[in-house]
């Protein structure tokens, strides 16, 4: 069986596998506005479609109705490859403190992510998908201060992901 899954900066077609284990739950609520402006890929659990995949982006603005439209973008090969776009609409859960989402792709094809924890500024988020096989660490700045990059890392470590296993994709110098 195959599953479409909209990974931050690309979207994915992969075979569905099944989860090592369930994602944790989010640790606490999160404001909505985590859902406006941009988000940048810091790293991610590799995946075959987002090969190569540098400066990955996930943009977010509002929509009618309480939804958010989403744009991602990946670059082939370096920060300033070739683009790839892909779009989607989408919500948040209800009763989820608004740290689970669903996006919409084509229309058609929806995936749930968990928002797992963010700082206290929300200058970065852990996001995974339910079944605990996908991990990102998304940042507000397309670098991250060491110190900050590290709590990161060190927080999705404690939530039971193996983060020598992630990938860094390249982003643009600030």
């Amino acid at each position: 069986m195959k599953t479409l899954l909209a990974l931050p900066g690309a979207l994915v077609l992969v075979l569905a596998l099944p989860a090592a284990a369930d994602a944790p739950q989010p640790a606490h609520p999160i404001s909505t506005s985590f859902y406006t402006g941009t988000w940048y890929e810091v790293a991610r659990t590799p995946n075959s479609n987002q090969k190569d995949c540098q400066a990955p982006t996930s943009q977010f603005a509002p929509a009618r109705g309480g939804r958010y439209l989403m744009t991602q973008t990946c670059r082939k090969g370096s920060p300033s490859g070739a683009s790839k776009v892909w779009k989607a609409e989408g919500a948040i859960v209800p009763g989820s403190g608004n740290a689970k989402f669903k996006a919409k792709f084509f229309g058609v094809v929806s995936q749930e992510y968990w928002i797992l924890d963010t700082a206290g500024d929300q200058s970065w988020a852990i996001m995974a998908t339910p079944g605990g096989n996908y991990v990102w660490l998304m940042s507000r700045k397309a670098i991250m201060a060491p110190a900050e990059k590290a709590a990161a890392l060190g927080r999705i470590k404690a939530l039971g992901y193996n983060v020598a296993r992630l990938e860094m994709p390249k982003q643009p110098p600030a």
